[in-house]
């Protein structure tokens, strides 16, 4: 069983921290049926396509400077001392994190991302693509990388840095438990300094499904140094994305990026 569901979220940097965005919960294989606002979640049968009617915006939390929303700042040591990490405990870092802050074991819900897809909103084209190879049971699992699958390196051109609104499409299944209140949570910093975060909520999933979602992106403008210094840089520029579900974090991946259009 496939579903699909289209979602946009605004990007929030320090300098328009106390601007809000739109409210919007998701819901990946829902009941099929539209709500009153714009939002479509459709049953496709056997194939899940991402809905061509972009769907109001979804939840995005208020600001990146933390100290400008109320909400406290922590580490990283004092949230992998932590027996639950909340969406608030994430909000609160200042910098990427060195290390993973929950095991793949935390992912009891079996949450498996199958294909994503970078995409320009404004001209179509496809910058990344990427799908994951089907699992093999040959082999010792002694000998697989628990971290596997949880980093991502990418390769982008220094106009990429003047994009505005791109679409991440995301296809993933969930195993034979529902999911409720799923949301992710990603934060990009270019060394110690808060670029962006988003904030997205998928909503409900049902058991056993498999979901396409795309997320629509709204960068913030940067200045021509920092982009300047990215390009100079590269995999200096890094995210931190965490998946939660009603508010416990069950997955944490992360990602580096070059811009300077060379591996």
């Amino acid at each position: 069983m496939s579903y699909s569901c289209t979602n946009t979220g605004k990007s929030q940097d320090p300098s328009s921290a106390k601007k809000s965005g739109g409210n919007n919960p998701g819901n990946c294989g829902g009941s099929g049926e539209a709500s009153s606002s714009n939002n479509s979640h459709n049953n496709r049968g056997s194939q899940a396509n991402a809905n061509p009617n972009p769907a109001e915006a979804m939840k995005v939390k208020v600001g990146c400077n933390t100290t400008d929303v109320g909400v406290p700042v922590t580490t990283e040591e004092e949230l992998l001392a932590n027996t639950i990490i909340t969406p608030e405990d994430v909000l609160g870092l200042q910098k990427i994190t060195q290390n993973y802050l929950c095991g793949p074991e935390d992912n009891v819900y079996n949450i498996d991302f199958t294909r994503f897809k970078i995409r320009d909103m404004e001209t179509g084209t496809v910058l990344f693509e990427i799908t994951k190879p089907p699992s093999s049971n040959k082999g010792d699992k002694r000998d697989v990388d628990p971290n596997a699958g949880r980093f991502v390196r990418y390769q982008f051109t220094p106009a990429f840095l003047r994009l505005r609104q791109v679409g991440a499409t995301v296809e993933f299944t969930v195993g034979d438990l529902p999911i409720n209140n799923f949301r992710m949570i990603e934060r990009h910093y270019f060394r110690e300094q808060l670029l962006k975060s988003f904030d997205f909520e998928f909503g409900f999933c049902i058991p056993s499904s498999k979901n396409t979602c795309e997320h629509i992106y709204e960068f913030p403008a940067l200045s021509e140094d920092i982009m300047r210094e990215m390009i100079h840089h590269p995999y200096e520029t890094q995210s931190d994305s965490f998946y939660f579900v009603d508010n416990k974090l069950v997955m944490h991946n992360k990602a580096d990026y070059s811009y300077s259009g060379g591996p």
